[in-house]
């Protein structure tokens, strides 16, 4: 029997506005998360050369996150030299990327305690900073058909029936959701707060939620994707999907995840590993999965993936207490409930990347921290994380609380 792989803890930082006037800006990355593993260090009196790799996602390997940001993460904090590390990019996946991979190792025995997670500070290396064919080469762009995501969330939303009305009430739900959480201490035991070299304090909260939100300041923006779609992009897509009359555009930045900062680290171990260094496991995961949809609308990937990391974990819909899916954008969210058949009352109850953020590379192991406190605080057993992903991949992990 294979050895299981057990979560131990999962923290990550508070995410801020991925802008030059955001609260982490002043914040490099390898701060971001070499704070986290300080952290960890810190909590279990952790002997860090038991540590075999740390794992991080980052999707902008570039200036300061390039060169394997894990390894220099490593050394920043302070941990033993025998401590390995990996830079990995799934895109939007590759926090979650990182976890599932962690979880094969320790499953494979190759390894016994791995720390996974990601890192982007996206105001510090905006995004699409590290150029990408699927973006920005014109041949590449024409020929596969792949417009930007928006365009893609956009035709997802006319292919589903869901008006600018809909997709705006689902963002203000998570805004509430994300604001009564954060402000009853929900993420408090997991969310590390961000001093400077002094000590002093920088953010110790997520504060690019939107308490004050409104249906009202919702309906005021502007759609963001109609004017690229009016020049080209529209057209570039409906030529694959020609019974599309035309697409409705109605997502605007108050409906779509936000540009943030922000880090996550999720400690990943094997029962031996835990006996050895006195660590208890919180939870165990139990399986995870990766697939590929139609790559032009990009954005239809997390079903599958949820439902083939059913297949795989045994497991029906009906076992499964809470699910939680990136919102990348409000029409991604509002698919995935509708294709796995379940409701707003289990899925993302503590809101989502629309009102918190979406710091690419760290987002899945942040998931993976919000999910697993609650599934504590419900007392529930099993929940289902997922993500889409460039290319219209979706990835997708099912963890037990113990």
């Amino acid at each position: 029997m294979a050895t299981q792989a057990y979560i131990f803890d999962a923290v990550r930082t508070p995410r801020s506005k991925g802008k030059p006037d955001g609260s982490l800006h002043e914040v490099k990355s390898i701060e971001l998360g070499a704070g986290l593993l300080r952290e960890l260090q810190k909590r279990y009196d952790l002997d860090t050369s038991y540590v075999d790799d740390v794992m991080l996602g980052c999707t902008g390997p570039i200036k300061e996150q390039g060169g394997d940001i894990a390894k220099s993460i490593v050394q920043f904090a302070g941990w033993d030299e025998s401590v390995a590390g990996v830079q990995m990019d799934r895109f939007c996946a590759s926090g979650l990327e990182a976890v599932n991979s962690a979880a094969q190792n320790i499953m494979s025995g190759w390894n016994q305690l791995i720390v996974a997670g990601g890192v982007e500070s996206m105001s510090r290396v905006p995004m699409g900073a590290a150029g990408a064919s699927m973006m920005f080469d014109p041949e590449f762009v024409m020929t596969q058909r792949t417009p930007p995501q928006g365009i893609g969330a956009d035709l997802i939303a006319t292919l589903g029936g869901w008006s600018r009305n809909d997709v705006d009430n689902y963002a203000l739900l998570s805004q509430k959701r994300a604001a009564y959480a954060r402000d009853n201490g929900y993420f408090d035991s997991s969310v590390v707060p961000v001093r400077d070299a002094n000590g002093l304090m920088i953010l110790a909260k997520d504060d690019f939620i939107r308490s004050d939100a409104t249906l009202e300041g919702l309906t005021s923006l502007k759609p963001s994707f109609k004017k690229i779609g009016e020049l080209g992009m529209d057209a570039t897509l409906l030529s694959k999907y020609p019974h599309v009359e035309r697409i409705n555009h109605v997502h605007t930045p108050g409906n779509s995840s936000g540009i943030v900062d922000g880090a996550s680290a999720v400690l990943i171990g094997s029962e031996q590993a835990g006996k050895d260094l006195g660590l208890y496991p919180r939870a165990r995961i139990v399986a995870g999965a990766v697939t590929s949809t139609e790559p032009s609308i990009m954005l239809i990937g997390p079903a599958p993936a949820a439902e083939k990391c059913l297949k795989i974990a045994g497991l029906r819909k009906e076992d499964i207490d809470l699910w939680e899916i990136n919102e990348a954008f409000a029409s991604v969210a509002l698919r995935y409930m509708r294709e796995l058949g379940i409701s707003e009352e289990v899925t993302n109850v503590n809101g989502g990347a629309i009102a918190m953020g979406h710091p690419l590379g760290a987002t899945g192991g942040m998931l993976v921290s919000t999910v697993l406190d609650e599934l504590e605080r419900r007392e529930l057993k099993r929940a289902m994380i997922s993500l889409c992903v460039g290319g219209g991949m979706g990835i997708s992990t099912i963890i037990e609380r113990l």
